[in-house]
């Protein structure tokens, strides 16, 4: 698998039957299907790009008046995954960055964009639950590399107006991440 696809939808109703037009039409591996805060659904596959494409557009195109947010990441970071999953960690703290959107199709594209913008580590993905439909990830690493990486995450979410925050701290106190945000 080297694409991700993501469509985020208003209604669940129609989130399902995206969810429904895009394992039908193409042939791709559905990740993630859910309700998310304030009455959002949203459908995460991944497969070869082209299919991957075909299957964001077709779903876009019969279900639109829902659609809020779309994308399709050719060649996704490896971090990507694990992050998504909340299966990483990070043993020591450097610096840490932070970076907030509005939507979880944007915050994915920009903890892409900034794991590979930098050599960081990025430690989570958090995705619209009890966050109000936001979104937000965290990574660290070297002050610089962090900055240099929220910068590039930070700026692809602002192509789509969505960005809320993003925050550098360096040399943050380690119960900052002691425990789950």
């Amino acid at each position: 698998m080297n694409s991700l696809g993501l469509i985020e939808m208003t209604s669940i109703a129609a989130g399902m039957h995206a969810a429904d037009i895009m394992l039908k039409t193409s042939n791709v591996e559905l990740i993630l299907s859910r309700t998310i805060c304030s009455g959002k659904y949203m459908v995460l596959i991944g497969g070869d790009v082209a299919e991957v494409q075909s299957a964001v557009d077709n779903a876009s195109t019969s279900v639109d008046y829902a659609v809020i947010d779309t994308f399709v990441i050719p060649n996704v970071h490896p971090d990507i995954f694990p992050a998504l999953s909340g299966h990483t960690t990070a043993d020591q703290l450097e610096a840490l960055g932070i970076i907030e959107s509005f939507s979880v199709a944007s915050l994915i594209e920009g903890a892409d964009a900034a794991v590979k913008a930098a050599t960081v580590k990025l430690i989570e993905i958090r995705l619209a639950m009890a966050l109000g439909g936001k979104a937000f990830c965290t990574l660290t690493g070297e002050v610089a590399a962090v900055t240099s990486a929220v910068e590039a995450g930070a700026a692809k979410i602002v192509e789509k107006g969505l960005l809320v925050n993003k925050v550098v701290i360096p040399q943050p106190r380690k119960e900052l991440m002691s425990e789950k945000i």
